[in-house]
């Protein structure tokens, strides 16, 4: 049975992961070094919480290829996720982000071999009008909310191949692994990034001590402690309910962008309208869903 206690600490992280786009924003090196750093420190604490906790780092050879496959999307995730606050701001980053729940209601049926819902279809529709009011005026930041929108779709994505994976393989487990590939990937990445997209050509890997510790707590609260959380609470409250409330997490970070940003974050009035919209389509959609559960049910 669940206590307020443990209800509190699910918002608590949500506001943790509503966060993690502000201190993306605060580290001062470029957010390509920022995911390769990041990668390392979530690895290591996640190998550590798995072995404080007596937990299992055993994983067949096939599911372990797949992790780290798995891992190189988390790594193009992060990077479009904090490019998007980087090259636009914090508010347009989290709205892109915010059409995850719906891109998984598409793919999910999709790769499952699964019937598409009329409802989910909807709210698709009703998210791209979103869309269409944000872009449709002379909205500066648009290279950003589209990076938003790719961050979206590989959060869901990989949260569609981790659906299947943990039926075998324990989630700390999985969350290692695929923090592993993200390590790789940007490895492998980081050559090319050199003599293509880095300022002057020259990899900044030299964080400052202020970089270090955003990073650490990009790392060791949004990453490692609030996913521990996330799966102990799995046990006393319902899914639905964590999802319901995950669809908050836009909503915090861009109250908490426009408190510490300020001016920077300000946006004109067809943003929020859109974004509005968005909002409303991404908080219904588990409300829905249940409905339509209920109602195949009663059929």
């Amino acid at each position: 049975m669940a206590t307020t206690s443990d209800y509190l600490k699910l918002h608590f992280i949500v506001f943790l992961w509503g966060f993690s786009a502000i201190l993306g924003k605060l580290v001062s090196i470029p957010f390509v070094e920022l995911v390769f750093f990041r990668s390392i420190l979530a690895a290591s604490g996640m190998g550590l919480v798995i072995y404080f906790l007596n937990g299992s780092f055993r994983v067949s050879r096939q599911d372990l290829i797949k992790l780290i496959l798995i891992g190189f999307i988390v790594a193009l995730h992060w990077i479009a996720f904090f490019g998007s606050a980087r090259i636009a701001n914090v508010s347009v980053s989290l709205v892109g982000f915010a059409t995850n729940s719906l891109w998984a209601a598409l793919l999910e049926p999709w790769m499952n071999r699964k019937r598409v819902k009329k409802f989910e279809l909807f709210l698709g529709l009703t998210v791209l009008c979103g869309l269409y009011i944000i872009f449709s005026f002379n909205f500066e930041y648009k290279l950003g909310l589209i990076m938003g929108i790719v961050a979206g779709f590989t959060s869901a994505l990989f949260s569609v191949f981790n659906a299947n994976m943990v039926k075998r393989v324990s989630s700390l487990a999985i969350t290692f692994y695929e923090m592993i590939g993200v390590f790789i990937a940007i490895s492998i990445f980081l050559p090319v990034y050199k003599f293509t997209w880095a300022t002057d050509g020259v990899l900044q890997l030299a964080p400052s001590k202020l970089d270090w510790l955003w990073i650490a707590l990009l790392a060791g609260v949004c990453s490692v402690y609030a996913y521990t959380v996330a799966v102990e609470l799995m046990k006393k409250i319902s899914v639905f309910l964590i999802q319901l409330s995950l669809n908050l997490e836009p909503v915090y970070g861009i109250i908490m962008a426009l408190i510490i940003f300020k001016d920077t974050e300000k946006m004109s009035s067809n943003f929020y309208i859109g974004t509005f919209v968005i909002l409303c389509a991404v908080i219904s959609y588990p409300l829905l869903k249940k409905q339509f559960d209920k109602t195949v049910l009663i059929d």
